[in-house]
């Protein structure tokens, strides 16, 4: 299968790449990560306005969507400028909420999730969930139950300072039984494929961090990126991200067309970008030498995100384990 964006994609792309790299996204980062989320608040209004939840909501609740692709396409942005917030976990709420129904309030919260008035945490299969503390509401699904809830627990230290976990505490119980179950398999899905997005416009970031870092910084009176051990590096990395890139937009195209097939390829496609986006982490850190192992530059706020992405939402074993069983 040959798969070409369109132009109108590609310029959705753009448009979105321009907004968030006017946005000042390093000093949003690190406020969130201290707690203050009033700057990524207003980040997340321009994101919805851009129309990037409505894609992951039906027309019938003032979505656009769902639209896979163009979901698929606005997370590798999202990725590329490092975003914070629980954007992955909103999205999948929002496929779990539209395939539950009323019961489960999708009539409230799916239109404030297509304008961006509201942030929600998802917390399906682990014990902590993303972004509580600045979430409107969390979902947390239980084996074959889901509830509400707006309590959580301290946050606790992550090895991505943005990424701030705390467990949901109590709730209320929105809906229970089967139709829970294949529901929360279908947000897992949605959460993978947009997990697998960022990880890929993480890594892109990040190698082309490092071929400019390589093209300026000089060692014995040439650039470090004339190396033939500098040059073999930058090319394993795009070759990683080159090969994860298809994948993710065919996971995309299968989830569109609701594919038997769909959960392996998305599987597939997570394992390959979230590998190839940490491939790339690794190679940012070594290739900028000292400067990598500092908190300071803006580059650690990309190089800290790649393998908490790379394990959310499924690690690589569980992953290859969901391709395997078939």
């Amino acid at each position: 299968m040959r798969f070409l964006l369109t132009d109108e994609q590609r310029e959705f792309a753009r448009t979105l790449d321009g907004m968030l790299g006017a946005s000042g996204t390093p000093a949003v980062v690190r406020a969130w990560a201290a707690g203050e989320h009033k700057p990524g608040r207003e980040l997340w209004a321009r994101v919805a306005a851009a129309d990037v939840f409505a894609l992951a909501v039906p027309e019938r609740h003032r979505g656009m969507g769902p639209l896979p692709v163009e979901l698929a396409l606005s997370f590798v942005e999202l990725g590329r400028h490092a975003v914070p917030g629980p954007l992955v976990e909103t999205v999948a709420a929002a496929a779990l909420l539209e395939r539950l129904g009323e019961e489960a309030g999708a009539g409230v919260w799916l239109p404030r999730i297509a304008a961006g008035d509201a942030l929600v945490s998802l917390c399906a299969g682990a014990p902590y969930a993303l972004d509580a503390d600045a979430a409107d509401a969390v979902l947390v699904v239980q084996g074959d139950t889901v509830r509400r809830t707006d309590a959580h627990g301290p946050v606790q230290p992550s090895l991505d300072p943005a990424r701030r976990l705390a467990r949901p505490l109590g709730g209320t119980v929105l809906a229970g039984g089967p139709a829970v179950t294949a529901a929360a398999a279908h947000a897992v899905d949605v959460a993978r494929l947009a997990t697998a997005a960022q990880s890929l416009g993480l890594g892109r970031a990040l190698l082309a961090a490092t071929v400019a870092y390589a093209e300026q910084r000089t060692q014995f009176q040439v650039p470090i990126g004339s190396f033939q051990a500098v040059k073999h590096r930058l090319a394993d990395t795009l070759i990683g991200l080159e090969f994860a890139q298809p994948l993710v937009y065919a996971a995309a195209l299968a989830l569109a067309a609701g594919a038997p097939s769909a959960g392996r390829e998305v599987a597939a496609a997570k394992v390959a970008a979230g590998e190839a986006g940490y491939a790339a982490a690794r190679t940012a850190l070594q290739l900028h030498g000292a400067l990598g192992y500092t908190a300071e530059p803006a580059l650690s706020l990309w190089i800290r995100k790649a393998r908490p992405l790379r394990d959310a939402w499924g690690t690589p074993a569980d992953c290859r384990a969901r391709v395997l069983a078939g």
